[in-house]
């Protein structure tokens, strides 16, 4: 009997303990925290394994600044719709690559970029159809791999990229490509980090209630996965030589970026689809922002591409007087970020497919080439 008072007494104290320590966190931590569960899977897409949205799921992703729904396709991509690989002739169709900007952490659904150029076209009689294959993480390594043995097989017309600073640290960490001989080759062809343990995680239910529900939980989960992030990076970058982060891209990580830009954009030529950058903004403060993509490398990006969208000229009307990323959280792009990049990429599309069909002065911050080619790239790269 005793024995038996000693366990209900353990036990009584530690659920007291995680009631306590779940009404500090929320109390005196909770506008730093975000709780979002992490629904990721492994998909082989040809000889590359990498991540994607765990297919058929529906969650929510909460911080103080508000609370999302997430609803993830058969595909694993962030949409209500599946997706054939085979399009209707009459369809305009777009494939958006990126990262959580792109796939719209703390954004609602059809508020995301990708979802605004879809109703923007649509409603200037251009039918179209946007597949936003978003996903948190992702670098430009990753993108190119899907885009190449995936993101074709759903016949684009059109492929849009957004471009975030961390890609440059990403495609570090993803190690998929290198650069070797001034060469881009294939380093390997596997990068799924702690998918294995998401597994296992997800398929307890009382674990995913508490991703989505605890703060105490989401704080512990959160500080582990950024611990392990920033550990894989300091490894790729010792293994690489490079010099310890400093808040900006190296000239390492900027020439592997361009290559991988460049290896988009011949894939693109190649199969007569239209290729568009966006430059992401990075936040430098809730009013405020910066470029993602640094002066060196715009000439670069210009010419592998077919229109480059530079999202700090698009913002620029509205600095200091309007909220671009969100103040707490993960400090993603706003909704209202998303809307004005949102609507300058399909006029941008607009102009392109339908020339004539859109002044050109409403096209404010294309910087496009017209007639560029892949062989026209710029020669010098930051040493």
């Amino acid at each position: 009997m005793r024995n038996w008072s000693n366990w209900v007494l353990l036990a009584s104290s530690l659920v007291l303990s995680l009631i306590l320590g779940e009404l500090f966190v929320r109390i005196f931590l909770g506008d730093g925290i975000t709780l979002f569960p992490r629904y990721q899977a492994a998909a082989t897409y040809g000889e590359f394994t990498i991540r994607r949205l765990r297919p058929e799921t529906t969650f929510w992703h909460t911080s103080v600044d508000g609370s999302w729904k997430f609803t993830v396709n058969e595909q694993g991509f962030r949409d209500d719709r599946d997706f054939a690989y085979d399009k209707r002739d009459d369809t305009l169709r777009i494939v958006v690559l990126g990262d959580s900007h792109t796939q719209g952490f703390e954004v609602r659904q059809d508020h995301t970029y990708a979802a605004v150029i879809e109703r923007y076209l649509d409603s200037r009689g251009l039918e179209s159809e946007v597949i936003n294959t978003g996903v948190s993480g992702f670098g430009t390594a990753e993108e190119a791999v899907f885009l190449e043995y995936e993101g074709l097989r759903y016949h684009p017309d059109v492929v849009v990229l957004g471009f975030y600073a961390n890609d440059f640290d990403d495609n570090i960490k993803s190690d998929l490509f290198r650069i070797k001989n001034d060469d881009l080759v294939i380093n390997k062809t596997a990068h799924v980090p702690g998918v294995r343990i998401l597994k296992f995680h997800n398929a307890i239910g009382p674990l995913r209630w508490l991703s989505e529900n605890s703060y105490l939980y989401s704080l512990t989960m959160n500080t582990i996965w950024e611990t392990f992030k920033s550990a894989l990076l300091s490894r790729k970058r010792e293994r690489l030589e490079l010099a310890v982060a400093t808040g900006e891209a190296n000239s390492y990580q900027k020439r592997l970026a361009a290559r991988l830009i460049e290896r988009i954009y011949r894939l693109c030529k190649e199969n007569g689809i239209i290729f568009i950058v966006v430059c992401i903004p990075q936040t430098h403060g809730v009013e405020d922002f910066r470029s993602s993509i640094p002066d060196d490398l715009l000439a670069y990006f210009e010419r592998n591409s077919d229109a480059l969208i530079l999202g700090e000229k698009v913002l620029s009307p509205y600095r200091h007087i309007a909220e671009f990323h969100l103040p707490h959280g993960q400090h993603h792009i706003s909704e209202l970020s998303h809307m004005l990049l949102g609507v300058e990429v399909a006029r941008v599309i607009q102009q392109l497919v339908a020339p004539g069909s859109i002044a050109p002065e409403e096209v404010r911050s294309l910087l496009w080439t017209p007639g560029s080619d892949a062989e026209r790239a710029i020669d010098h790269l930051p040493n």
